[in-house]
């Protein structure tokens, strides 16, 4: 589909690999590729997607393209080609399922987030909203993401500290919904498709809308307000954060 997407046919499922190494940054043209990937998957007639990585799901936003752009307007554009992605997934007519085959913080966890089903590589990976370690704030749009998987005393907890937790613990607290060997991730989630596919199709996606409603309301820009989310990005502490993360990333 793009440069940065593979497209791969499982019958009826569709998956999208996201393919943008070494760690699946989301930058604008990726978050762009996935919005359409989706779309075209549900145009061609794919029943279910599954959305993949590579050794890391995603590690989220792209910081250090981010850091280079100089005007608000095209940091609010980046955040809101990462959003138009997130709402992609949320508002598909058909099931997605998170193939989170590595490690998945902050935006990566946004896009797993926005899933029907999340399968996770069992092992020493991490996932988690970990924006406060770095000077940022949740939008209350994005907490009510975490809140809806978690139950809102430990999104709580969880956002306020910006934990990242290992897969064992995601599963434990219900922020993941299943843990696999790392090369069985992709066919676990295909599995659980397949099963949910058998069902009867039209009192299963109706009842998905209906469940599903109140993620797709969360992401509505009203309860985004990207222009105070920029307003924070900019913040002389949160771009002293940014910047310390991005040092220790090129160590």
């Amino acid at each position: 589909m793009t440069a940065s997407i593979e497209t791969i046919e499982h019958g009826a499922i569709r998956e999208l690999r996201l393919a943008r190494p070494p760690v699946n940054a989301l930058d604008p043209a990726l978050c762009a590729g996935i919005a359409e990937a989706v779309e075209a998957a549900v145009a061609s007639g794919a029943r279910g997607i599954v959305l993949s990585g590579g050794k890391v799901f995603s590690a989220g936003l792209d910081v250090p393209h981010l850091l280079t752009l100089e005007s608000r307007e095209a940091v609010g554009a980046a955040w809101t080609a990462f959003l138009d992605a997130a709402r992609a997934i949320a508002a598909s007519p058909v099931p997605v399922v998170a193939a989170i085959t590595g490690h998945s913080p902050a935006g990566g966890c946004v896009l797993a987030l926005c899933c029907d089903y999340r399968v996770m590589a069992d092992g020493p990976f991490r996932i988690g909203l970990n924006e406060t370690q770095v000077g940022l704030v949740a939008p209350d749009g994005i907490q009510h993401l975490m809140r809806r998987a978690v139950g809102g005393h430990r999104a709580g907890l969880l956002l306020v500290t910006g934990e990242l937790v290992d897969s064992a613990r995601a599963l434990d607290i219900g922020l993941v919904d299943e843990l696999a060997a790392p090369d069985d991730v992709v066919a676990r989630a295909i599995a659980w498709l397949d099963a949910l596919l058998a069902l009867p199709s039209a009192p299963v996606l109706r009842t998905r809308a209906i469940a599903r409603a109140d993620l797709r309301a969360a992401l509505d820009p009203a309860n985004i307000d990207i222009d105070t989310f920029v307003d924070a990005w900019n913040d002389p502490d949160t771009q002293a954060g940014l910047r310390a993360l991005v040092a220790r990333l090129g160590k």
